[in-house]
């Protein structure tokens, strides 16, 4: 088998799938185990502290949030902070993550172990081989590939709701108004030491960014997902512990070990704790599985940018990084069969924090630093303030954890420096994103990112604001024997340009020019994408040329040389607002997707009118393309005015070819037999067109 190490992961995952990783790798110990411990510090307070320790974790969400949705890329927190900070806070950040949350899933295999035998027969000889056991069962599951792990993710996550919300009917109608007695009697430095405390409840919402790369649509279903997954958290820890303290004495929830399954014995009985108690299986299964997940993929995204042995990048022959896995599961069973997870899991609490402030840093970073190609679906609101908080608040909850958990944070910091300088310095001369800050201030920066970025824009697509079918709709198509001289041909393009949008035709020729001088012009497959800006327009414009015979272009770089580009049949030439960046990268992406697709040279060389040509660039779910003739479905349509079709909203019929003539409708416009139809519209609006004309679904042309 070839080389696998930079082969993209398949995008196996939905919403329902994010959604389910989030909510299932942040209910666990936080709900089964910690209320317990927190109302020894609290009180019936604990209520609050689960409520507030979520407020410093929104900034940080809200930052991987962005960043995950402008880098949709396997590795998480690591990938953000290597492109962002460089390669060293990289390597940091890869392995005190990777290890934090190894760790935490070798707390939730103990865990799950210890419920499990709870339910039978308790002996605590069985509960390491259990957790390895089950560590093992994880393993295969995810080897088998992430469609199957995130399946079963979204059935253990809606049982586990389906309990939790059991529960909460049943314990909220049983609930002591008594028992919040003296709510804030605890003070406020134990209130907010008690939400630092529980605060780890939440951060595990945000491990699904590591699976980012894998998920279908991630600009729409990272943030559906993990917002959804947060409220659902919030809600189920703010009820579940109001349920808790109001149906248990104080003094029995002090430090019980199990509060959620003592509470539900006081409401259900027996019944009542063995439902809760396969609950909290239920937890420890879904945490499990999305934190095996979810670290293996630090390994893959490491070995991928040479900080780690390669190996660990390889994709197996379905498309999964199955030795990551093994090495991942390998060290979450070492920690279960040497250590004590419960004590180490919670030192590695000030080192995610930690990591918490630098995403929220990056942030900043790849805001400032100029680079178009950084285009997020989702920004954090309120920038820079919301960032400059979550900078600076997981410091204050750091400092109420005491020492040990930040001299373990200091010791994780070492060994990845450590690390860099013994492995991955050599072998790596990127820098971060934070070198083209720098270059705003007359330094360096590395090319190669805003490359980088520029293919991710590539894979993500257009947005569904951006207007890509009206520009290329509206193109203007120039058809040529041969291009003599490509200077002339930009000053062909210009004069269409100028007549169009009533600006000097000069300064389009010395956009063009320029970029093609500087080799800001692709070529590629035959087709050249001359691009350029201008600030007075309010929406993109496209040219599209044709030439029967091949030419060629004569491209410079930045250091003045010059070459001849290989044969070109093709060039596109497009004008973006200059206050629009991001949306131009977008539609060139666009673009050069069309173009790379086998299908494309042929349908464009053999389209046989300019409707034809314009037909080849629009998304298969988005245009129709319908001849009226007798006796086929659309012959009701014949004789009619557009008006009178009925077409529904998000649809219009955007050209006819009519006797070798092209043609903009109007609405009073009457349809005639022969008469070729290109509607553009939403997927539904054609659909509906498709269902009333009794066409196929399928078929763009009927």
């Amino acid at each position: 088998m070839g080389d696998t190490s930079n082969t993209p992961l398949k995008k196996q995952l939905g919403l329902g799938s994010v959604y389910a990783i989030a909510t299932g790798a942040t209910l666990s110990a936080g709900l089964f185990l910690l209320p317990g411990l927190a109302a020894q510090q609290a009180g019936p307070a604990v209520v609050l502290c689960y409520l507030l320790a979520a407020v410093p974790l929104i900034p940080a969400m809200l930052c991987i949030v962005e960043l995950s949705t402008a880098m949709p890329r396997a590795g998480g927190s690591y990938y953000f902070l290597e492109r962002s900070l460089g390669p060293l806070l990289g390597t940091i950040g890869g392995f005190g993550t990777w290890l934090a949350i190894a760790l935490k899933t070798s707390f939730a295999l103990v865990g799950l172990a210890a419920t499990v035998s709870l339910l039978f027969e308790p002996n605590p000889y069985l509960l390491k081989p259990l957790a390895i056991g089950f560590a093992v069962l994880f393993a295969g599951l995810n080897a088998m590939g992430a469609k199957h792990s995130g399946g079963l993710q979204k059935i253990l996550v809606v049982l586990l709701l389906l309990i939790l919300t059991s529960f909460l009917a049943v314990g909220l109608p049983e609930m002591r108004v008594e028992h919040f007695g003296g709510f804030l009697d605890a003070g406020r430095e134990s209130i907010l030491a008690t939400a630092g405390l529980v605060y780890i409840s939440y951060v595990g919402v945000t491990n699904v960014a590591s699976v980012s790369e894998e998920v279908s649509d991630p600009e729409r279903n990272l943030p559906r997902g993990i917002f959804l997954s947060l409220i659902t958290a919030l809600l189920i820890y703010g009820l579940a512990t109001a349920v808790m303290v109001g149906v248990m004495p104080p003094a029995q929830l002090a430090g019980n070990m199990t509060p959620m399954s003592s509470a539900a014995h006081i409401i259900g009985g027996r019944t009542g704790m063995i439902v809760v108690s396969v609950g909290a299986v239920l937890a420890f299964f879904s945490v499990a599985n999305a934190g095996i997940m979810a670290a293996s993929r630090y390994p893959l995204a490491m070995g991928r940018d040479d900080l780690v042995p390669p190996a660990l990048s390889k994709l197996d022959k379905n498309g999964t990084p199955l030795v990551s896995i093994l090495v991942t599961v390998a060290l979450i069973i070492s920690v279960i069969l040497f250590f004590d997870p419960i004590k180490i899991a919670k030192l590695a609490s000030a080192f995610q924090l930690m990591m918490f402030a630098l995403l929220c840093l990056a942030v900043i970073i790849m805001r400032e630093s100029g680079l178009a190609s950084y285009d997020p679906g989702y920004r954090t609101p309120l920038y820079p303030w919301i960032p400059i908080f979550g900078i600076l608040s997981p410091f204050f909850l750091i400092i109420q954890m005491g020492w040990l958990p930040t001299a373990f944070s200091l010791g994780l910091i070492a060994a990845g420096i450590a690390w860099f300088q013994f492995y991955g310095s050599s072998r790596v001369k990127r820098t971060g994103a934070i070198y083209h800050v720098f270059e705003r201030l007359g330094r360096s920066r590395h090319e190669a990112l805003d490359v980088e970025l520029r293919t991710i824009l590539k894979e993500k697509g257009l947005r569904d604001e951006d207007p890509f079918e009206e520009v290329v709709l509206g193109a203007q198509v120039i058809e040529v024997e041969t291009v003599p001289d490509f200077d002339r041909l930009i000053e062909q393009v210009a004069e269409a340009l100028a007549e169009r949008t009533g600006g000097p035709r000069e300064v389009f020729i010395g956009g063009f020019r320029e970029g093609t001088k500087m080799g800001a012009t692709p070529v590629a497959k035959g087709v050249a994408l001359p691009h350029m800006y201008l600030p007075d327009i309010e929406q993109p414009l496209l040219v599209l040329v044709r030439s029967i015979k091949d030419f060629q272009i004569l491209t410079g770089d930045v250091f003045g040389k010059t070459q001849l580009t290989d044969a070109v049949h093709a060039a596109f030439f497009l004008v973006s607002p200059k206050n629009d960046p991001s949306r131009h990268l977008r539609m060139l992406a666009q673009l050069a997707n069309r173009i790379d697709r086998d299908d494309f040279d042929p349908a464009w060389r053999s389209a046989p009118n300019e409707m034809a040509l314009r037909e080849v660039f629009l998304r298969d779910d988005r245009y129709l393309s319908l001849r009226l003739t007798p006796g086929s479905e659309s012959e009701p349509w014949i004789d009619q005015q557009l008006f009178e079709l009925g077409l529904p909203d998000g649809c219009l019929v955007a050209a006819i070819r009519r006797r070798n003539t092209t043609m903009i409708p109007r609405g009073a416009t009457r349809l005639e037999e022969g008469d070729r139809l290109l509607l553009f519209g939403e997927p539904e609006a054609l659909n509906t067109i498709r269902k009333q004309l009794g066409l196929s679904n399928s078929p763009n042309v009927a």
